[in-house]
């Protein structure tokens, strides 16, 4: 069955499954992530049939689209008690890539490698 997610005002050039979930009102959600041409990731509850859980917007005078995401999952050490630290990447046209860290919730940019 096809599922349509609308928000995007220009492309999405992206779409990943994320290896994690949330836990919200209506329970635990199963969620996707989109990039778009527009500057925008948004993160959609397949369970809900389409609802849009969060959005991050890029800036419109230093990006052109995010062309690239990819999530990882890191395996915690034993020592860190139940602390799971996830790694969101993010890459736009322009070189930046972004790195979202969900437990500490901190944004690493670097830019232009080349």
């Amino acid at each position: 069955q096809i599922q349509v997610f609308n928000g995007h005002t220009s492309i999405a050039l992206s779409v990943e499954y994320l290896p994690f979930g949330i836990k919200n009102n209506s329970g635990n959600s199963n969620m996707i992530c989109s990039g778009s041409i527009d500057n925008t990731i948004r993160f959609w509850d397949i369970r809900s049939n389409k609802n849009e859980l969060y959005m991050i917007k890029g800036d419109e005078k230093e990006d052109d689209g995010i062309y690239c995401l990819k999530f990882i999952v890191l395996k915690k050490k034993k020592e860190t008690n139940n602390v799971r630290y996830d790694l969101n990447l993010a890459h736009s046209y322009l070189g930046i890539i972004c790195f979202f860290v969900k437990q500490k919730m901190k944004v690493f940019l670097f830019e232009k490698f080349y």
